[in-house]
């Protein structure tokens, strides 16, 4: 005798009750959200553009896509709209920073802080990778001795040129006798760099020894170097570190003035707009500011 065998019929999408059809609708939003998370997370992030550093390259009101898995994707790095540091893990890189790469990183602070006032992203372009040497003649960058190549947008505002040798008190490394406009040569640190240390140029690298060890560790007792009150002659760097400057050479607060950008502290790659509008426009006046959207600019790569 054959056995019957019977079949549980689904429940017709019409026959189910308020609550089934709500439960359904969060279950759906929340793996919508746990996509988006995870999209967020490693893939692509989103960066607006507060400033003219990078025009006209980039333009201020401009809204990026940033590629995060390129330069190798992390784990949230702090407490969404808090400045709250947690730890987190990094996944493997496809390839490092280049020369030339528009790069969206963590600011790593004014040029004499240990940690900055609050965690921002910056946008700029990459000119110098770890072991490079930086030198600025007359508003023109050369890398290694050889002039670097110039991207397509780059604009000089300003058409006055600040004479070698004229101090601008801002800039980095501190004491330094560079400007703007002439500028360096300056070596960009690699991990395992021997730095020789003397009374005489421990000032430029007091911030950088500093944030490596996480504290204020060097102190200066007499005609002795200490670090972590232990006297010393030289330090070994632990991190790679890099060279951003905008593309607008004039109106652009970047490595010049505050230093170098450490590995641990770049995002990602911008790479694609997505929206672009008139951020001089309050949102309250919100006609206007979609009448001021840039059509011209949006789905438009970057680089």
């Amino acid at each position: 005798m054959a056995e019957k065998i019977e079949k549980k019929e689904k429940t017709p999408k019409a026959m189910r009750t308020p609550l089934r059809r709500f439960l359904d609708f969060l279950k759906n939003l929340l793996f919508a959200a746990i996509a988006a998370l995870l999209i967020k997370t490693f893939l692509i992030e989103t960066s607006r553009v507060p400033t003219g550093s990078m025009e006209s390259t980039i333009l201020v009101g401009d809204f990026l896509f940033v590629n995060k898995f390129i330069y190798g994707a992390t784990s949230p790095r702090t407490i969404p709209f808090t400045n709250i540091v947690l730890p987190y893990f990094q996944m493997p890189a496809i390839r490092e920073p280049e020369r030339g790469d528009i790069v969206v990183f963590e600011y790593p602070g004014d040029r004499d802080e240990l940690i900055p006032k609050s965690i921002d992203n910056y946008v700029k372009r990459c000119i110098g990778i770890p072991g490079d040497t930086i030198f600025i003649r007359d508003k023109v960058a050369f890398i290694n001795g050889q002039e670097a190549w110039r991207p397509p947008h780059i604009q000089y505002l300003n058409p006055y040129t600040t004479p070698a040798g004229v101090a601008n008190p801002r800039i980095f490394p501190k004491g330094s006798n560079f400007n703007e406009d002439n500028y360096g040569p300056v070596a960009v640190p690699k991990k395992g760099d021997i730095i020789p240390l003397t009374l005489s140029n421990i000032e430029a690298w007091r911030t950088i020894i500093d944030r490596e060890f996480g504290r204020r560790v060097v102190t200066i007792e007499g005609n002795q170097i200490l670090i972590d009150k232990k006297p010393v002659t030289s330090y070994t760097i632990t991190k790679d570190y890099y060279f951003m400057i905008g593309d607008n050479r004039d109106d652009s607060a970047d490595s010049r003035f505050w230093g170098f950008v450490p590995r641990d502290k770049v995002v990602g790659q911008a790479f694609f707009i997505y929206w672009s509008w008139n951020p001089a426009i309050p949102f309250s006046d919100f006609f206007n500011l979609l009448g001021s959207v840039r059509i011209g600019r949006i789905a438009k790569l970057v680089h």
